[in-house]
């Protein structure tokens, strides 16, 4: 992976507001996303708007501001986001000290409104559509963007060494489809969809689980936890999902209080994000 400095070829241009004044579009609302807007909020970069589906997959909902979609708002780590219903509300949220998120899921805001930053937090392992040309400084997070090209700047999210890390050409690693390991456990953490149809649970984040007990139903199909420990993500009951869908998250430490606090993975990718909008604001 080759490490470029701000003055190689594919450079962004310079934003020539303060970094108060930046205007910063995050494409997603999930937990990655969110931690990212929490960090720029409390650095002062409050022009923040997210962009979601009508209908967010979010697993990790105490710390989603996805959540804002069904809920009308959301309040994480004290940072309050909204819903709204079209981009002439944006204003009106940042004069408040909120984050508007909108329900707008081929990202038309992007057609008709020039942001300073625009970040494409989705973390869906693949670029989705996002373009250098969408914003003065355009930043994308994991694998499937290429800087330089795609974006200006791509930020890592494997876990690792190289967390976090600003990435100037060239692309971050390939996706494993391995989630983090916690206490010796990766794949088992995870609860996944065993076919199409209505995820039901009776259960939430927060609750604690033991090895083999059911979490919830697709139709005639049980899902079970694999492992004991804590509900840290789940989507909610009622959700319809495709086969494979991600359901939850369980965190064998058993810490409660963390399903409500941004994860060390988000808080790293969010300070990469900084850095990036730091190093081309002041260059």
């Amino acid at each position: 992976m080759k490490h470029t400095t701000i003055s190689d070829t594919h450079h962004c241009p310079k934003a020539q507001s303060t970094l108060a004044d930046l205007s910063i579009c995050i494409k997603g609302a999930g937990d990655i996303a969110t931690g990212v807007a929490v960090r720029l909020h409390r650095c002062g970069l409050t022009r923040i708007v997210m962009l979601e589906t009508e209908a967010p997959l979010s697993v990790r909902r105490s710390v989603c501001f996805s959540e804002a979609i069904f809920f009308k708002e959301k309040i994480v780590e004290g940072i309050m986001a909204v819903a709204i219903d079209n981009s002439g509300q944006i204003s009106s949220a940042w004069n408040t000290g909120r984050i508007p998120v909108l329900a707008d899921p081929d990202w038309k805001v992007l057609q008709h409104t020039r942001f300073d930053v625009v970040v494409d937090a989705i973390i869906a392992k693949k670029n989705l559509g996002a373009r250098i040309q969408d914003g003065r400084l355009v930043i994308g997070l994991g694998p499937g963007f290429i800087a330089g090209i795609d974006v200006h700047r791509v930020i890592e999210t494997n876990r690792g060494h190289d967390l976090g890390r600003v990435i100037r050409a060239g692309q971050a690693q390939p996706n494993t489809g391995v989630p983090g390991i916690i206490m010796g456990y990766d794949r088992q953490r995870l609860l996944r969809a065993p076919a199409d149809g209505e995820f039901v649970t009776g259960l939430d984040i927060g609750d604690i689980i033991e090895n083999g007990q059911p979490v919830g139903n697709i139709g005639d199909n049980t899902v079970r936890a694999q492992l004991g420990g804590v509900i840290r993500g789940l989507l909610h009951s009622g959700t319809q999902v495709r086969k494979g869908t991600k359901l939850g998250d369980i965190d064998p430490r058993k810490n409660i209080p963390n399903c409500n606090l941004i994860s060390d993975k988000a808080l790293a990718v969010a300070g990469g994000v900084l850095e990036a909008i730091m190093e081309t604001h002041l260059a």
